[in-house]
């Protein structure tokens, strides 16, 4: 009843809402509306109420709840069913004990959001710095009808998802890092990691885990000089705006959503490589590239149908499917 209050004071926050209409619209008494209205404000929700008029949502604070994220939803089927903690190792890991322990038809399009994980991953088993109250921890778990050498290519249709939602929400233009990086002014503000679990043939399952750099103000030592946060970036822009990190979680599903149907018609980037090119930072900018066989430098021109980055060298065009990219201007190489 809370989030159903909750969604039609979001969608009439410039009006007010009677709690009579409430009533008819839920069918509940008017003591159940008033109980509802009474949690809100105690979760922190400023509504205000006028004798004869009824309910009108003020202001909103950076709620991270199951209630607030279901509000902000937007999607035809992603992220239907959310489970949100307030504390959990990962959500990757959360995501898949779902995925093994439950039948698929109660967990496609599940999305796992998180307030604080203690082992948040990143690639190559790294850690991702997940404090509490500041930053976007979620995975959304799908098992999409596609061959498994064609998975990894979800971490580029989220990389795009994730700019087209940051951009939506804060006004500002982060531009990605091939291939699971979105960056800022050099630094990097997400990753992403996507895991899946498979047959030869057969996908069981695949996760595709975000994190984002929120309100953080200051980071660990290893990756001070390298990491920034939306809060960090719209104060160099001297603004002091509030994020909502439901409200961006709600912009990424919906434009996950979009690029993911896209994506699915032809199992690979064909309909998204231009797209996802003007997006590139590293696009026509000069690379090193760390290959197990000896780093090499070259320029990059952006990915091909198979999300393979491309570099020239030596009037030569490489495919990149994996490893490290640096790129000049991003993380300190110049």
């Amino acid at each position: 009843m809370k989030t159903k209050i909750l969604q039609v004071l979001r969608q009439n926050q410039e009006t007010y809402v009677s709690g009579q209409e409430l009533c008819e619209k839920f069918g509940v008494s008017r003591t159940a509306v008033w109980k509802a209205i009474k949690q809100l404000k105690e979760a922190g929700y400023e509504i205000k109420a006028v004798q004869n008029r009824g309910y009108r949502l003020i202001t909103v604070p950076d709620i991270l709840s199951q209630s607030e994220i279901v509000s902000q939803l937007h999607t035809k089927w992603l992220g239907h069913n959310i489970r949100y903690f307030e504390v959990v190792d990962s959500t990757n890991a959360q995501a898949k004990r779902i995925a093994e322990s439950t039948d698929r038809a109660d967990w496609h399009g599940t999305v796992v959001v998180a307030d604080t994980q203690t082992a948040g991953r990143g690639r190559r088993g790294r850690t991702w710095s997940s404090p509490c109250g500041t930053g976007l921890f979620f995975s959304i778990l799908i098992k999409p009808e596609i061959e498994p050498g064609n998975a990894s290519m979800l971490t580029l249709v989220k990389g795009m998802a994730t700019v087209k939602g940051i951009a939506e929400v804060t006004g500002m233009q982060p531009q990605i890092k091939w291939p699971n990086d979105v960056v800022i002014n050099g630094r990097k503000m997400v990753g992403i990691l996507t895991e899946m679990s498979a047959q030869i043939d057969y996908v069981n399952h695949i996760v595709v885990g975000t994190g984002i750099n929120v309100h953080q103000e200051e980071f660990p030592e290893e990756i001070a000089q390298t990491a920034t946060s939306l809060k960090l970036e719209l104060q160099r822009q001297g603004k002091e705006e509030q994020i909502s990190r439901a409200q961006l979680l709600g912009a990424v599903l919906t434009h996950f959503e979009r690029y993911y149907e896209i994506f699915l018609k032809t199992q690979d980037l064909s309909a998204l490589m231009e797209e996802y090119n003007d997006m590139l930072v590293n696009c026509g900018r000069s690379v090193r590239v760390l290959d197990p066989l000896g780093e090499y430098e070259g320029t990059a021109l952006g990915i091909d149908e198979r999300g393979q980055l491309l570099v020239e060298r030596d009037g030569e065009i490489s495919k990149i499917s994996s490893g490290e990219v640096s790129v000049r201007g991003v993380y300190g190489y110049v």
